[in-house]
């Protein structure tokens, strides 16, 4: 005779809520009814998920897929950069790198492992933890939800980076004068490396967007910054903050910080040409931010990195603490 279960043992052996067994018994997960009661074969549950999950298992990790395919897979939405599917009991969560609204970030951690710094959603205001799959992602290590991750880097191309888990607690951050929710995401399994030059293309598209900016907004995203981005490529890669980098050649006002020279020429757009400087190197724990970037001409960046003088250190943190006394913005 066939044993059965009922919904709470279902429950514990799922690890799911009784929210997502409801939404799965509307999509027709088989069970007997009992009295009022609902009874489940556990070989026919299993059957019936395996067969929901299939599209998921046959995706290949750095492939790229389009909307209609993901959402096909995971029987979820085509919208929304977090979406939740009860039908396959997943979370698609994307990080997308053609738009502006979130400000993702990858990093290293002590251990050698690329960390995803996801934000939640919540496009206006402050976000909240408890507001839509920000809880859903939150509750994700106890819900018994897997996770996925798809990263694009071209508008409509998504780059399949297969399950994720989250291994920190969620904790908050300032976007945009806004708060915002910050989720520490960990790849599971295979990793993906992505290729060198699509970070690359992505650091320029970023340069020319900083470029577009009001000085007002240029300097409320660039002073924000916090976290220098590091993830793998063919080597370990240092994402800098376009931001940051676009925001001290606006403050140099075409002389350079430390010789004070005018710059040595103009770019094709009729901008006065210097270059951005991490007064303490990146490979030497210096920070990505405002106060410790300096825009110096050609020469004078070069003559920094040959000669790394303690003066010339000295004399552009004193150049930065000057800007930063007459900030007006």
């Amino acid at each position: 005779m066939e044993q059965y279960i009922d919904s709470t043992e279902l429950l514990q052996i799922l690890g799911i809520s009784r929210t997502t067994l409801h939404r799965m018994v509307k999509e027709g997960l088989p069970f007997t009814q009992v009295g009022k009661s609902k009874r489940y074969n556990t070989e026919e549950v299993k059957v019936w998920i395996d067969d929901r999950q299939r599209g998921i298992v046959d995706l290949i990790i750095g492939k790229v897929y389009h909307n209609q395919v993901i959402a096909k897979a995971f029987k979820c939405s085509t919208q929304g950069g977090m979406r939740r599917s009860h039908t396959t009991n997943t979370l698609v969560i994307f990080s997308d790198h053609t738009k502006g609204i979130y400000e993702d970030k990858w990093i290293i951690n002590n251990m050698g492992e690329e960390i995803l710094l996801y934000t939640g959603m919540g496009q206006e205001g402050d976000q909240d933890i408890d507001f839509g799959q920000n809880k859903t992602l939150n509750e994700s290590r106890t819900n018994g939800v897997r996770v996925y991750l798809f990263e694009a880097f071209k508008t409509g191309e998504h780059v399949f980076k297969g399950q994720v888990e989250l291994v920190e607690d969620p904790y908050t951050t300032v976007q945009n004068s806004r708060s915002v929710w910050m989720f520490p995401m960990r790849v599971v399994g295979n990793k993906y490396i992505i290729p060198e030059g699509l970070l690359i293309e992505k650091e320029l598209e970023k340069e020319k967007e900083a470029q577009k900016l009001s000085d007002q907004d240029l300097f409320n995203r660039a002073k924000s910054a916090e976290q220098l981005g590091q993830r793998y490529t063919t080597s370990k890669t240092f994402a800098r903050d376009p931001y940051v980098s676009e925001y001290v050649k606006r403050r140099a006002n075409g002389l350079c910080d430390l010789c004070g020279n005018p710059a040595p020429f103009e770019d094709k757009k009729g901008m006065p040409y210097l270059e951005s400087h991490h007064v303490i190197w990146l490979s030497k724990g210096g920070e990505d931010t405002i106060y410790n970037t300096a825009a110096v001409d050609p020469s004078c960046h070069r003559k920094l990195h040959v000669l790394a003088l303690e003066t010339d250190v000295k004399k552009l943190f004193d150049k930065i603490g000057h800007y930063k006394s007459n900030e007006k913005l």
